[in-house]
């Protein structure tokens, strides 16, 4: 593991105190034009300079999205895996041309590195809102993969923590910003589908296990840190299962028996489409589907959500559909759209990137780390998609029509249902 020796000036303080020398020098000072930003090469000083936590698979994904942008520098790597922190740091140095990507076995120490500005959280669900909040409250801004928090109370939490840091933040629901989802979500808020009546929001099948792997001899760890992995969770022993991201559909590790895989994108979506970015459904109720788990919701005004697995056309993975009473829009993760109408098909856009890609959304979360501007999966819209998937799931688990209260977020007369707003952490992860 290697540490980094953390300087007392930030890169932005060292320029300004170097420049301010420079000028009040007798002899003149040459400066290259690299580091005043000539030449299309971005100046030193104006580079966000980003560290990762629990970086695999998706994470890795995401980060190769972020690399090649010319304003940013990778420069730390922390996990709980050696082979994670090993791989991270030599994919960063090719990119960097050097060896100085720093790696730690513990996310804390890179949080206390005063010279990083944002952070990609990408580790289990488990651990982003806990992340997220450390970050936030060590000064860095956030991207964090979804599901950004696996409670209600969570999701609250870090909205809150967001905002009394006054950091940016980016939930990786990246159709946010993906030019076929907004060209849907724009039929639907403009009036173009006549009077919304019903959103259609696609999830996986529902699982929710308190099972336990069987145990396995736990590893050093500076090999995996199973404490550190299990981190706010609840103790279990060892199973590489786990580690290597087979963890999903486990109450203790997994967001909403399984629902906010994709519910965190779709319902979120509709949220946008039905212009209830700052609300939730106030109804959620179980429904009979042939061969499906589906779940009816209903917000305030009338509008009703359908969460369903099945039924759709065919468009790609995360579809969602927007119901008018003079047509339909239909659009998934290949950028293809469907419409009800013939006048609205000469303005489809023509897909350019699929849903699953990052780019735009990344460029977004970085525009606003330089602007401190709102993103466009802020943690408010977060908040609000994440409790209403919240929500839906634990009618689903508790197999009963429940009523919310969007501004309490409270369920309404169900106690029950209220004690699953929150879970416990172990210490010291407790907040």
């Amino acid at each position: 593991m290697t540490n980094a020796t953390t300087s007392d000036m930030s890169r932005r303080r060292f320029l300004k105190n170097a420049a301010g020398a420079s000028a009040a020098a007798v002899a003149p000072v040459l400066i290259p034009g690299s580091v005043l930003g000539r030449g299309g090469i971005v100046a030193p000083s104006e580079r966000i300079i980003l560290g990762g936590i629990g970086i695999r698979n998706r994470g890795g994904y995401v980060l190769s999205t972020m690399l090649p942008l010319p304003d940013v520098r990778f420069v730390a790597i922390a996990d709980v895996r050696a082979d994670r922190r090993t791989a991270v740091k030599a994919t960063a140095d090719q990119r960097n041309g050097d060896d100085k990507c720093d790696t730690y076995r513990d996310f804390r120490e890179l949080l206390e590195r005063d010279d990083i500005d944002a952070v990609l959280i990408a580790t289990g669900d488990h651990w982003h809102a806990h992340a997220s909040m450390l970050a936030a409250e060590a000064g860095k801004d956030v991207y964090s993969e979804k599901p950004c928090a696996i409670s209600i109370e969570l999701a609250g939490r870090l909205a809150d923590t967001i905002s009394r840091t006054g950091r940016v933040f980016q939930a990786g629901t990246q159709r946010r910003s993906i030019s076929n989802f907004i060209h849907a979500i724009k039929l639907a808020r403009t009036g173009k589908l006549g009077n919304l009546h019903t959103l259609h929001a696609s999830i996986y099948a529902l699982r929710d296990s308190h099972q336990w792997l069987p145990a396995q001899p736990e590893p050093d760890p500076e090999i995996v840190d199973w404490n550190m992995w299990l981190g706010p969770a609840p103790w279990r022993p060892f199973n590489q299962a786990y580690v290597d991201g087979r963890w999903r559909g486990y109450y203790d590790f997994d967001s909403g028996a399984t629902l906010l895989d994709w519910g965190a994108h779709t319902l979120d979506l509709c949220q946008a489409g039905a212009g209830a970015d700052g609300t939730t459904p106030i109804e959620y109720e179980p429904i009979d589907m042939p061969g499906d788990n589906a779940i009816a919701c209903r917000y305030a005004n009338g509008v009703k959500l359908i969460l369903r697995r099945g039924g759709w056309l065919g468009l790609g993975t995360c579809p969602v559909r927007f119901e008018g009473d003079e047509g339909w829009v239909e659009t998934g993760d290949t950028g293809r759209i469907a419409v009800s109408l013939d006048s609205l098909r000469a303005e489809l856009p023509n897909p350019t990137i699929t849903g699953t890609s990052t780019q735009t959304h990344v460029r977004d979360f970085f525009n606003c780390v330089k602007s401190r501007g709102r993103t466009a999966a802020n943690a408010d819209v977060m908040r609000k998609s994440h409790i209403a998937c919240h929500a839906a799931a634990i009618a689903w688990k508790l197999g009963r029509k429940l009523k919310f209260d969007p501004v309490t977020e409270m369920f309404v007369g169900d106690d029950e249902a209220n004690r699953m707003r929150s879970r416990s952490a172990r210490q010291p992860w407790a907040v």
